[in-house]
């Protein structure tokens, strides 16, 4: 028999790049490649070998995801290769894979014994340091592994060598309640002899002023501190544990400030090297002013990382060197990125090049009233001779430019660097359509989630802001979660999330720097909606059970907010933030009214409570909330929608909301979304959601069947819309829909950013609707082909590396109709709907389709002055003739005009007796008359 099954790749919960597990009892799964389509699993063998034994185990069935660990519990430093092979149902069985190491990054308890070390007598607030020791190592080294952490970030160096790649580790938790080590192995750094470690040290997050304006303050002390343990295993099966403890010794060192708002200064006159040229990290140095450390209060026992590390990612150069109308440097890497800046430069001793970074310019100058409090900048003094090459450490700046001053002699900008960085996860999903625009858009939402996700899923990456607020997240998470595999990455957010839950209330931000926790629908959601997300994108069970009593928690609380009325009334709440009405000041000032966005949000956790207690088999828990479930349907029904199909608040997102989230009935669906697109037809196909409704709005329309209007919203190009800041350079995602205004000036709001991912939950619909790639099951064990062809689109098409291996679906028209393709996984099926309604159900492999276009495009009709507006603004031709016309007699009726409720009760010539005068009437019907006799001129 043909055998052609083989296991590509053995999955194990570790940091992308690594082998380090978290746990003793890790979950597993593997990958199959099959020739042959329809290839399903019949059972899987498992072989361990660990400590000179073999254990195996048996899967029966097709099982292959997120597989309970089946072996024996591993101990701390425990080493072991994992290898499967499969039998189809077939029965051809593959050949045993290759072996996936595997080890524990994990100590036993009681193991940590550590103690706390800190600068001893710092000078001022949050003083960078460096501390070492020195040791013997009395033997042949059989390994040595290094665990280590900080309240604020490090990097360790072993005999002058830094023992791994990654930066600001450890990263954020909320370090009075939970801190996490790093694992590493050193053993090739150590070897028989005198050994010295050396330790670079800042606060970053850990002494950061958090809190707005007159506020801010630091939440976890004022200085950083440090603790490690290094264990050597010997050759002969002993071993020796060197500890952080009184007899090391610190130093201030050249980095003379550093924290994550103002920047980091380094004077490298002050670097430490000996009269010998050991560095502080070398065995033998002796140079610097040391003192012996301060051992401080113990910090929490550190628990393994499960979250990815962050690295640098990513060079990007100099695009261009502008002189800016004050006569300054500015450098355009023509990217918003998150990093900092590699500089070589030579010069003389004490010169002091200082570099400045923002998103924007404003008027041709460096745009930095965005950043508010936040300086971002840094300062690099120069010991003088040759040539000198700095990056800074402990800090991150979001910028696309900087401005450079000080600097000695001729710039050139290949002197200069931009350094992504970002925590370091697999990339997992792609889309590509025809429509270069909607490329770009996607592409900015790629680059927001790359800015935003450093160690915690932030809001912002530039101002003095940068925290972990609950409800961007909420909505982006299906979003990010088919770019990247984010699943450790947020789920160790989430275990800090429920550390930061007070009685059940999950605070607006995680880790919680803003006082006390305070309920809000959309934002505290994320405590029930994110691991809903991680089941349904990667069948992860296991973080759904652990969180279940946070998920419980966030929803008791809602139950009694909203009490017999079962409806959240009367509290604050941030609302449909960001809602494109809102004036400046005031994002909350939304469209729908914030009590039915917070009932809405109290169905969804509600709702997501009882199906997690029903995946986990708490039949009572399941019953009890599902109950809730429905009574709080009833009561949104009775209280916000009106038997015709009518919202209270007559909204978008309250629309969208009522359909996305099902709380209305099957049969008031063709009213809501009937009433929906009237809105977005109404307001010119200019977006009018904020933060709740932005990322559901399209799913409302095209479920209830109007594809062509979520197309006109896509493809709107005027403000508000996805693509207006696409078409005003924006390379991320933008916080508001205007932070940069049409004329180059920044939004006047205070609040403003140029990369915030939340509006950027558009594409998950472009992968799940436009493109038609989506789970049908958990995790992707089934998919879903389900493309949407968009008018006006020639082709699409979206790839992810689901558990099971890469998915992809793309359909293009052609000659003969839409040609629809699809790649489906070895072990996983698909239910297929193509875009003429027909249906198909198949099985892994390469499948086509070619079905028909369907009802062919109705060509545009005369249009003059008695068109109504309705049909105007469907009329992409007309539509555009109109503002040219108004445009070129009075372009200060154009924004007039363009604001225009176009409605179906209303003329052109209606709108023109308030707008424009006689001249603009004159000049518009001219030109409407002569685009109608180009249509039907021969």
């Amino acid at each position: 028999m043909i055998v052609d099954a083989r296991i590509s790749r053995i999955l194990v919960d570790a940091p992308y790049g690594s082998d380090y597990v978290a746990s003793a009892q890790p979950i597993i799964g593997w990958m199959t490649e099959a020739a042959s389509t329809g290839w399903r699993q019949a059972r899987a063998e498992l072989e361990l070998t660990s400590r000179g034994n073999t254990h195996s185990a048996v899967i029966e069935g097709s099982a292959s995801n997120q597989i309970p660990w089946p072996f024996p519990a591993l101990a701390s430093r425990d080493e072991a290769k994992l290898r499967v092979r499969v039998t189809g149902v077939d029965d051809a069985v593959s050949e045993w894979s290759a072996p996936r190491i595997i080890r524990a990054a994990f100590l036993a308890e009681g193991e940590w014994r550590a103690a706390t070390i800190a600068l001893a007598a710092p000078q001022k607030h949050a003083e960078p340091a460096y501390l070492r020791t020195e040791f013997d190592v009395s033997g042949t080294v059989a390994r040595a592994t290094l665990y280590a952490t900080a309240v604020g970030v490090y990097q360790v160096a072993i005999n002058g060598t830094d023992v791994d790649d990654q930066v600001m580790k450890p990263g954020w938790t909320p370090f009075h309640t939970r801190t996490v080590h790093e694992t590493t192995d050193v053993t090739s750094l150590i070897g028989t002899g005198r050994a010295a470690l050396g330790v670079r040290l800042a606060g970053a997050w850990a002494t950061e002023s958090f809190g707005f304006r007159e506020s801010a303050a630091p939440v976890y002390g004022d200085q950083p501190r440090f603790a490690a343990q290094l264990v050597i295993e010997y050759a002969d099966g002993s071993s020796e544990t060197i500890v952080t403890d009184a007899a090391w010794q610190a130093s201030p060192g050249p980095i003379t400030a550093s924290g994550l708002y103002g920047g980091e200064s380094f004077d490298a006159r002050r670097v430490l090297v000996d009269d010998e040229g050991r560095g502080f990290a070398e065995p033998g140095f002796d140079g610097g002013a040391w003192a012996p450390v301060d051992v401080v209060e113990s910090i929490p026992v550190p628990g393994a990382r499960i979250s990815p590390f962050v690295r640098r990612i990513e060079e990007i150069s100099v695009r261009e060197v502008i002189t800016t109308p004050s006569g300054r440097t500015v450098l355009d890497f023509g990217q918003n990125l998150v990093g900092r800046l590699r500089i070589r430069v030579a010069g003389p001793a004490g010169t002091v090049v200082t570099l400045r970074h923002a998103e924007v310019l404003e008027h041709g100058e460096l745009g930095v009233r965005p950043l508010r409090a936040a300086k971002a900048t840094d300062t690099y003094t120069l010991a003088g001779g040759a040539t000198e090459e700095w990056e800074p450490e402990f800090t991150f700046h979001g910028f696309r430019y900087a401005e450079v001053d000080g600097w000695p002699g001729e710039l050139d900008p290949a002197d200069i660097t931009a350094i992504v960085i970002h925590s370091d996860m697999e990339r997992t999903g792609w889309f590509e359509s025809s429509n270069e625009l909607v490329n770009r858009l996607h592409e900015n939402v790629v680059w927001g989630l790359r800015g935003n996700f450093l160690s915690v899923p932030t809001d912002c990456p530039q101002r003095d802001e940068r925290l972990g607020w609950t409800g961007d997240i909420e909505v982006f998470a299906p979003t990010a979660s088919f770019l990247y595999d984010v699943r450790g990455f947020l789920d160790s957010w989430l275990i800090d999330l429920a550390i930061e839950q007070e009685e059940g209330v999950v605070p607006f931000v995680v880790p919680n720097v803003l006082g006390p926790a305070q309920a809000a629908a959309a934002w505290g959601d994320a405590a029930t909606v994110i691991p809903w997300v991680l089941n349904e994108r990667y069948g992860d069970v296991a973080t759904v059970e652990r969180q279940y009593p946070s998920m419980k928690g966030w929803a008791d609380v809602l139950i009694g907010y909203a009490g017999e009325r079962r409806l959240w009334e009367g509290m604050f709440q941030f609302g449909d933030w960001l809602d494109p009405d809102a004036p400046p000041e005031s994002p909350a000032k939304a469209k729908t009214d914030g009590d039915i966005v917070a009932s809405a949000y109290l169905f969804v956790s509600v709702r997501a409570v009882a199906r997690a207690a029903a995946l986990l088999g708490l039949d009572a828990d399941a019953e009890h909330y599902g109950d809730v479930t429905e009574e709080v349907r009833r009561a949104f029904l009775n209280e916000y929608i009106t038997p015709s199909g009518r919202l209270v608040s007559d909204a978008q997102t309250a629309y969208a909301m009522a359909i996305v989230f099902e709380i209305a009935p099957a049969e008031q669906l063709p009213a809501l979304g009937a009433r929906l697109a009237e809105l977005a037809r109404r307001s010119g196909y200019r977006i009018g959601t904020g933060f709740v409704g932005t990322p559901i709005i399209q799913d409302a329309l095209t479920r209830t069947g109007h594809l062509g209007i979520a197309t006109r919203l896509l493809t709107q190009t005027e403000n508000p819309s996805w693509l207006y800041p696409v078409t005003m350079g924006a390379t991320t995602i933008w916080e508001r829909w205007d932070s940069m205004l049409p004329d180059g000036t920044i939004n006047p709001g205070e609040m403003t950013s140029f990369n915030h991912y939340a509006l950027g939950a558009i594409a998950d619909w472009l992968h799940r609707v436009v493109a038609g790639l989506a789970p049908a099951a958990p995790g992707y064990e089934r998919i879903r082909v389900a493309p949407r062809p968009l008018p006006g689109f020639d082709r699409a098409e979206a790839s992810h590396v689901t558990p099971y291996g890469l998915a992809r679906v793309s359909w293009e028209r052609t000659s003969a109709g839409i040609r629809v393709e699809a790649v489906i996984p070895a072990n996983t099926t698909a239910v297929v709907d193509l875009p003429d309604g027909s249906h198909d159900d198949v099985g892994s492999g390469s499948h086509s389709w070619t079905v028909d276009e369907g009802e062919p495009v109705v060509a545009p009709g005369s249009v003059g002055l008695e068109t109504s507006l309705a049909v105007l603004i469907d009329d992409r031709e007309a539509y555009a003739a109109l503002l040219e016309a108004v445009d070129s007699v009075n372009p200060d009726a154009t924004a007039a005009v363009r604001s225009e409720a176009w409605v179906a009760h209303r003329t052109v010539g209606d709108m023109l007796f308030i707008h424009g005068g006689p001249l603009v009437r004159a000049a518009v019907e001219e030109r409407l008359e002569e685009l109608s006799a180009s249509r039907f001129s021969v």
